[in-house]
């Protein structure tokens, strides 16, 4: 199964871009992940936080195919320990779907129709994060998974 990332609008911070590349780079070795940036909405002063969701919401839905397995990356999704997340994730791979498509979405959340799309939502913390700052964090915890399932020392309990 092929497993992509598709995040809202390019990291700007460049230690935030660096720890992006060091991941991919680590991730090629597990067969990768496909990263796709989705353009960043412009001339959005005139809308409100639920025309800005449905704008993007409209880029996500274009880029899913039906037979995707579509998981969310959300503040109200399942908190899973990282070995959770690792098991979790051998078992959505054996689900029959084509691929497992992981969704950042921008600073204000999803769309109604994005949420209405998703299989499953995962949470990476109950505190807040910077959208960007989620993209490091979720492919860590996604090579991370990984690991844990090749039994290589990184992850330790």
């Amino acid at each position: 199964m092929k497993t992509s990332l598709l995040v809202i609008g390019k990291t700007k911070a460049d230690y935030l871009i660096a720890g992006e590349q060091e991941y991919l780079k680590r991730l090629q070795r597990f067969g990768n992940i496909d990263y796709a940036v989705l353009p960043e909405l412009k001339k959005t002063n005139g809308l409100t936080e639920s025309q800005i969701k449905e704008k993007e919401g409209d880029l996500i839905l274009q880029k899913l195919n039906t037979s995707d397995f579509l998981v969310l990356l959300d503040e109200q999704g399942k908190l899973l320990s990282s070995v959770g997340f690792s098991e979790w994730l051998e078992q959505a791979q054996h689900l029959g779907h084509k691929r497992l498509v992981f969704v950042i979405g921008g600073a204000y959340g999803f769309s109604k129709e994005v949420y209405e799309k998703a299989h499953f939502k995962i949470s990476l913390s109950k505190m807040t994060f910077s959208h960007q700052m989620v993209r490091l964090l979720f492919l860590e915890q996604f090579y991370r998974a990984q690991t844990i399932t090749a039994n290589m020392p990184y992850h330790h309990e």
